[in-house]
């Protein structure tokens, strides 16, 4: 966990930061946590992906797992990152809701999206907590080159 005097920046749904500072997603349940970091430096961005597909929406590029990823890409480019330092670990795509099937699982929408993207960047996908039925919070430590740890609904914590 941070130091009480070191802030940690939340990233609500639809949102994303990059930088240094520790970082939050609260309450991941059919979402995803994209964080995309530099394996050369600490430096890194966090995405709270909401649903997988923008339909041309353009205007919250990180709620979306057809745009997320690249728009990340970008950002940290724009840090002085280099696309082939990159790689990238995603959390959540929880089934929220069992009593429903088919279309209505966002979760694995969100996360086979999310991960279609990665691959056609050449990002690597280095770890992931994905799936179940329980929520989770995360925190992304950039500086602990990517370390994520992530916490259930239920109580238990793992880092990836």
């Amino acid at each position: 966990m941070p130091s009480p005097e070191e802030p940690v920046v939340v990233v609500g749904i639809g949102e994303f930061h990059a930088g240094r500072t520790p970082m939050s997603s609260i309450g991941l349940g059919s979402c995803i946590g994209l964080v995309v970091f530099d394996r050369d430096r600490s430096f890194g961005a966090l995405a709270h992906i909401m649903l997988p597909d923008s339909q041309g929406r353009t205007d919250r590029p990180a709620k979306y797992a057809d745009t997320a990823v690249e728009f990340l890409v970008k950002e940290l480019n724009k840090n002085g990152c280099k696309t082939a330092s990159l790689a990238a670990k995603i959390t959540g795509g929880a089934s929220m809701f069992q009593t429903f099937s088919g279309n209505l699982n966002i979760g694995d929408r969100n996360t086979e999206s999310v991960r279609a993207q990665l691959k056609r960047l050449n990002i690597p996908l280095v770890a992931e907590d994905i799936g179940g039925t329980a929520g989770r919070t995360i925190v992304y430590y950039p500086a602990e080159n990517g370390k994520i740890s992530v916490k259930t609904a239920n109580g238990t914590v793992k880092i990836i």
